[in-house]
């Protein structure tokens, strides 16, 4: 039976690879110079190691082109897309909690599921953009542009907006968001 995590998962081939380098240097060196725990540790430690995932918190994406790009599920909190170019970008279930968005164009972004928490998105084109599910929660979003978005299921708490805006997301605004449990139009006070 191959080797697996503490979770029961099988390892990766590389990794079992490695683990039985360690376990060969282990027998030739605790005789020597190693100690058997200390072995030990070594051929369990990349056992315990998560899988490597990407790690963009905190890039600078300042005035870039990402048209196109797919940051699904990615961790970007506290991440500078100030003036950057986003054309039908994809944020689904992406982590964007304190990130800035200012003055940035993100016409036809998904933003389904992602927490946008206290992010900084004024005066940004977020027309025909999905928010479906989103937490938009103390965003501070003045001056920028829903026209045509969808807002379904998305938590507006706290959020400023303009009051033109606010008007045409509560248009069409229904549901209640699945994480916060807040109701989309009471969350923008329509």
């Amino acid at each position: 039976m191959p080797a697996a995590t503490p979770s029961g998962h099988p390892l990766p081939t590389q990794i079992r690879i490695q683990i039985a380098a360690v376990a060969g240097v282990c027998r030739h060196l605790s005789t020597r110079l190693l100690p058997l725990a200390a072995c030990l540790l070594l051929l369990l430690l990349p056992a315990l190691v998560p899988p490597a995932r990407a790690e963009f918190s905190g890039v600078d994406y300042t005035l870039t082109n990402q048209n196109g790009a797919d940051f699904s599920g990615q961790d970007l909190a506290n991440t500078s897309f100030a003036g950057a170019a986003g054309r039908q970008a994809r944020f689904a279930g992406a982590n964007l909690h304190g990130a800035i968005l200012t003055q940035a164009a993100f016409p036809d972004a998904d933003f389904s599921g992602a927490d946008l928490s206290g992010a900084l998105m004024d005066k940004v084109d977020f027309s025909g953009a999905d928010f479906s599910g989103a937490n938009l929660s103390g965003v501070i979003a003045a001056g920028s542009s829903f026209s045509g978005a969808t807002v379904t299921d998305a938590d507006f708490s706290d959020a400023l907006l303009d009051r033109a805006d606010q008007r045409l997301l509560c248009r069409d605004a229904t549901g209640t968001n699945p994480l916060t449990g807040v109701d989309t139009r009471l969350s923008l006070g329509c």
